[in-house]
């Protein structure tokens, strides 16, 4: 049968009390056990002389015996000055398990996700907010360009009425004129008819 040293917890729900003991090391923790040898009242303040009791006659006894002592009771053999607990080197303390690395490893994602979507999100208003500002410039300057042409136009078509009205004025001319120059003509002959008249009057005076 091999013996441990080691702790048996009583008390009650979040408040413990371990008992330290000398069991058969197959048997379950809190079950049965051979002796007591000492007491751990972790509520207890660190300097507490009530924090650890260990009957040191009865654990060098066990000890003698081949009692194996766990880790946390050796501390306290250690302390007591019973048995020396030599120094342990454990480069893993402290590092996290396989999930909470998992864990990290995910969060590191989701950020690194949550920034690529922030720069994309900024580099598209960037565009957007440029976008408009390199549309309007042409477009304002388009119709300076093209109002040019059109106020020629405008221009090049007034003219043209204006040829086109000079024109009709200067072919109606002649055409008054030749109405009125058969008007002129028309004078002398009403003119020598009158002669005639009065002619043919001062001879029939002349005669009667």
């Amino acid at each position: 049968m091999s013996l441990a040293m080691r702790l048996s917890r009583g008390g009650s729900k979040k408040r413990p009390y371990y008992r330290i003991v000398v069991a058969d090391s197959r048997s379950p923790r809190d079950g049965k056990y051979i002796e007591r040898i000492g007491s751990y009242n972790p509520l207890l303040a660190k300097d507490s002389d009530e924090r650890v009791k260990i009957d040191v006659d009865r654990a060098k006894h066990w000890l003698s015996v081949g009692a194996q002592p766990s880790d946390r009771v050796l501390r306290f053999l250690d302390a007591a000055g019973i048995r020396e607990r030599a120094a342990r080197n454990n480069p893993n303390k402290g590092e996290p398990g396989e999930k909470a690395k998992e864990r990290v490893e995910e969060k590191a994602t989701k950020a690194a996700d949550a920034e690529e979507a922030k720069k994309a999100a900024e580099e598209e208003a960037k565009a957007a907010a440029e976008a408009p500002k390199e549309e309007a410039a042409p477009a304002e300057e388009k119709p300076a360009e093209e109002a040019k042409p059109e106020e020629a136009k405008a221009e090049e078509a007034k003219s043209d009425e204006a040829k086109s009205d000079a024109a009709p004025a200067e072919e109606a001319q002649p055409e008054e004129a030749k109405a009125d120059a058969p008007a002129a003509e028309e004078k002398p002959a009403e003119d020598n008819k009158a002669e005639d008249a009065k002619a043919d009057d001062a001879e029939e005076k002349a005669e009667g």
